[in-house]
């Protein structure tokens, strides 16, 4: 099912003033984001080993279906490919990529995760990729605004693969379950993600809260 992004949408958006204190420390900034980029690419390979048990259709695949792989692999793809690219601006400014990373606001997203139903954790583990998908198109889009030439080429070049990527992960979810399930799940969801961004301190990360 195609999905129209305008009728999808976060309950928030980011201020120019968050990116403004986002980028005071360019190099922790670029950190953060090239250990979200590696863990995106983690997360679409992982769902491409939890294709739906029962689809829309009522058949029961035994292996992935071929849409599930092909859209998948593509964010993998891509998100390898904007890694290499975040790690690439790091060196070049003079920073080293950290070994150890934590981002809370992706755990209290995935812990929204509901588990015990096939279809229902299915669905919602492609909401949440979904929505950390958004919020980071909507967090490119505030430092392309703000940024220098060069770290705002950089967001330009990635908001909207992070675009592309958020109506993957939807229409994927619309296999699943009917969008009116899936919609009333995203409305809940969407308010959850809200506050938990609105709990976040402010800082150099992609998700970071606003000052």
């Amino acid at each position: 099912m195609r999905v129209d992004r305008a009728t999808w949408f976060l309950r928030t958006r980011t201020s120019p003033r968050w990116a403004q204190v986002a980028l005071a420390d360019p190099l922790r900034l670029l950190d953060d984001h090239a250990h979200l980029e590696k863990k995106a690419a983690s997360n679409a390979l992982d769902l491409i080993g939890h294709w739906p048990e029962l689809t829309l259709q009522g058949k029961r695949p035994s292996s992935p279906p071929r849409r599930w792989v092909v859209a998948l692999t593509r964010i993998v793809r891509d998100e390898a490919q904007h890694l290499g690219r975040v790690i690439q601006e790091l060196e070049t400014r003079g920073g080293r990529w950290s070994k150890a990373h934590r981002n809370a606001y992706a755990q209290e997203l995935r812990n929204a995760v509901r588990t015990g139903d096939g279809p229902d954790e299915t669905v919602d583990r492609l909401l949440v990729s979904a929505l950390i998908e958004a919020r980071s198109h909507d967090r490119f889009a505030a430092l392309a605004d703000v940024a220098d030439d060069g770290l705002g080429e950089l967001y330009r070049g990635l908001m909207h693969a992070e675009a592309g990527h958020f109506l993957v992960f939807v229409e994927l979810a619309l296999e699943v379950r009917k969008e009116s399930a899936v919609r009333a799940r995203w409305d809940e969801l969407t308010k959850r993600e809200a506050d938990v961004l609105a709990a976040q301190a402010p800082g150099p990360r992609i998700h970071s809260g606003e000052p």
